[in-house]
């Protein structure tokens, strides 16, 4: 089913676009792949803020079986990413998104029968796959429907789906101040709602074909797949600091500075801000490996700039320290924007067409393992060893930001040498796909 655009934006010059098209994606594939992600963004958004509450106050789970569930189901998700991207890439990435949605929307709708850990480990389970499918099966559909800026689309997006979840966040904010049952109850039947828009609104989306997979290629190439393995892995080290903000800042703020507890929440909005203003504008001229090798660098120094002046809050006094974390957090999140531009570019741009699923599913993989270490690794190093275990922290992620392009680019060689052998491969080779 194609899209077309209206008949005024058919005929309408670039240089007469509205002050609201200047800020949305053309319209067809690309607003409509956007307005999908943003409905399900916000749907998490108010999940994400209310979930803990809703499993202890209504269902009563204690929180180590509510922590317990939510860690498993995340873990088996991981390896569900790779299978969800891999079915997209074979049965085609429209399809395959669609049926992700809607099995979000019938396994969130299952959280409200919930009342007994078995029951939530079980839902619990079904909604990590659910997690993890939908970011890989979504990966083929925004390479698809790039277009002529495939950087600024992807950065675009991310700009979106951080909108959408601090309004979703604000949203719950309303049912977590009732704090009521009925409350909790219609955020989470709100976010299986989320989930079932978004398959409503992909239903506008044309369908993308998939292509064929080459000659002498593998089921499971991506694991196989030097340099892109050995950017997940670096992905993966850089991927931890994304728990500073949300979880190492609040604490050190409240518990080892003397900056007003009112600045946990200040931090957290000027780091949403700056990430939803800037991302398309840091995200500009990434549109190759070499380019996000650049952007790692710049990264590592960025991150770890920003806590080591996170550290030196902690010992002045609170007018200082309040300059110090505004300081830290502009700093932070300019290091945050530039890996998430190099994690963007690597993800796709090292992955082959026909099996960008299979590979997002991989560096999924990676981005899961660091999500789920990242909030033991900053509390031991930055909480348990103080100003030392910040600058080991910046130490790590400087290193990290310095060696992704050498190690790229080394491991792209290495893989690229034995070129001329398999080429002699017998003509009867078939593939594995």
């Amino acid at each position: 089913m194609a899209v077309n655009a209206p008949p005024r934006a058919a005929t309408e010059k670039p240089g007469r676009r509205g002050p609201l098209d200047r800020l949305l994606p053309q319209p067809g594939p690309q607003r409509t792949l956007a307005a999908a992600s943003f409905v399900n963004a916000f749907g998490s958004g108010m999940f994400m803020s209310s979930s803990a509450l809703y499993f202890t106050r209504v269902v009563h789970l204690p929180m180590h079986q509510v922590a317990l569930g939510l860690l498993v189901g995340a873990m088996v998700g991981l390896v569900a990413g790779i299978y969800g991207g891999r079915i997209a890439d074979r049965w085609g990435a429209r399809e395959t998104q669609i049926a992700v949605m809607l099995a979000g929307a019938a396994s969130m709708g299952c959280f409200l029968l919930v009342d007994a850990f078995w029951s939530f480990l079980l839902v619990s389970t079904l909604t990590g796959v659910v997690f993890a499918a939908d970011k890989s099966s979504k990966a083929p559909l925004i390479r698809g429907f790039g277009g002529d800026d495939p950087a600024g689309f992807r950065a675009y997006l991310r700009a979106g789906t951080n909108l959408g979840i601090s309004l979703g966040a604000l949203a719950a904010g309303v049912a977590i101040q009732l704090d009521t049952a009925p409350a909790y109850l219609a955020l989470v039947a709100g976010r299986a709602l989320s989930f079932a828009g978004g398959a409503l609104a992909l239903l506008r989306l044309p369908r993308l074909a998939p292509l064929p997979a080459p000659p002498l290629s593998g089921r499971w190439d991506a694991l196989k797949d030097r340099p892109y393995l050995a950017a997940t892995l670096l992905n993966c080290l850089m991927s931890l600091h994304f728990a500073v903000p949300t979880f190492l800042l609040p604490l050190w703020i409240v518990e080892h500075t003397q900056a007003p507890r009112w600045m946990v929440s200040g931090v957290l909005v000027l780091n949403t801000v700056l990430v939803i203003t800037l991302q398309v504008a840091v995200s500009r001229n990434v549109a190759d490996t070499r380019a996000a090798g650049v952007r790692m660098r710049w990264a590592g120094l960025g991150i770890a700039a920003g806590l080591v002046l996170m550290a030196a809050a902690g010992t002045v006094p609170a007018w200082a320290s309040v300059a110090l974390l505004v300081a830290a957090t502009a700093v932070y999140t300019l290091g945050e924007l530039w890996h998430a531009a190099a994690a963007m570019e690597y993800s796709f741009g090292l992955a082959p067409a026909h099996a960008q699923g299979q590979y997002s599913g991989v560096f999924g993989l990676g981005g899961g393992l660091a999500e789920a270490l990242a909030p033991s690794v900053l509390g031991v190093l930055a909480l348990g060893l103080g100003t030392p275990g910040w600058l080991l922290l910046g130490a790590l992620f400087l290193a990290v930001g310095l060696a992704a392009r050498p190690l790229v680019e080394r491991a792209s060689r290495t893989t690229a040498a034995p070129a001329p052998e398999v080429a002699t491969a017998p003509a009867t080779a078939s593939s594995d796909h």
